[in-house]
């Protein structure tokens, strides 16, 4: 069981996630998590897990080991203004606002502080989140081991350079909208051809969700795994030939580089 203090600093979804899946995988114990936030019905949630929790951050971050950053970007200058005196030395500041540089992050907090940029995605609610990590010249190996194997409590995690953030941002962190675009367009095409709504959800997103799993736990391509399902002459391959005739490759493609574009100039603001 890991004894150190953490406060989580922004209990909304992605924040509650990110503790309920701490908890969840028995490395932590809810007396060493704490939280703040704004919103009591947010504080009320993970108060019923245990969580001690509080409504201004400084409060949360009194003796924190790690601190997790979870606020809105726009409101992150407010808040380090409220909680910098309060940061324990040698904390490890954990940020997931989204478009925040560990640069702009050093001069918001100290360019001597440790500091850990994550970018988590919406599917950690549910246990199967993808997160990447970064960090700054401060933090130690045993550090960023220790932030990994939090983000791994609820999904996969995995340490990138920071300037592949924003492909980071364009394929999981905004990637779960595009699968749920196309789970409901299957959804919608089986309830056109006669299945009922509930039918439809549920044969279209198991489907997506099965393909995923073969795609993680397979050495071949999904490319090739593609072709495994197209018999020759089948069924599989006329829909698979409307899909290139359409361009699918290229519509995705450019829909995650104005994703990535957009990033950037986030960042850049």
């Amino acid at each position: 069981m890991n004894n150190k203090k953490v406060a989580l600093l922004g209990a909304g979804n992605m924040g509650r996630a990110i503790v309920l899946g701490m908890l969840a995988s028995g490395k932590y114990d809810a007396k060493n998590i704490v939280a703040a936030d704004r919103s009591q019905a947010c504080r009320d949630i993970l108060s019923e897990k245990g969580v001690a929790v509080f409504e201004l951050s400084a409060d949360a971050t009194n003796g924190a080991d790690i601190v997790i950053l979870a606020t809105k970007p726009n409101g992150l200058e407010t808040l380090a203004s409220e909680m910098k005196d309060s940061i324990k030395c040698g904390a490890v500041l954990v940020s997931i606002c989204a478009g925040k540089t560990i640069s702009s992050l050093e001069a918001l907090f100290g360019e001597d502080k440790k500091i850990v940029r994550v970018m988590p995605n919406t599917p950690a609610m549910v246990g199967v989140g993808m997160s990447a990590l970064c960090v700054n010249k401060n933090v130690s190996k045993d550090e960023l081991d220790e932030i990994v194997a939090i983000f791994s409590s609820f999904g996969y995690a995995e340490v990138v350079e920071e300037e592949l953030m924003h492909t980071v941002t364009g394929i999981s962190g905004s990637g779960p909208a595009y699968a749920f675009m196309f789970i409901d367009c299957l959804a919608k095409a089986a309830v056109q051809h006669g299945m009922t709504k509930e039918q439809a959800k549920k044969f279209a997103a198991q489907t997506v969700l099965g393909a995923a799993k073969m795609v993680l736990e397979s050495d071949v391509s999904p490319e090739q795994l593609k072709i495994n399902v197209c018999s020759p002459g089948g069924t599989t391959i006329e829909a698979v030939k409307v899909f290139d005739e359409c361009d699918l490759e290229g519509i995705v493609k450019n829909a995650v580089t104005a994703c990535i574009n957009k990033s950037k100039w986030m960042s850049e603001q």
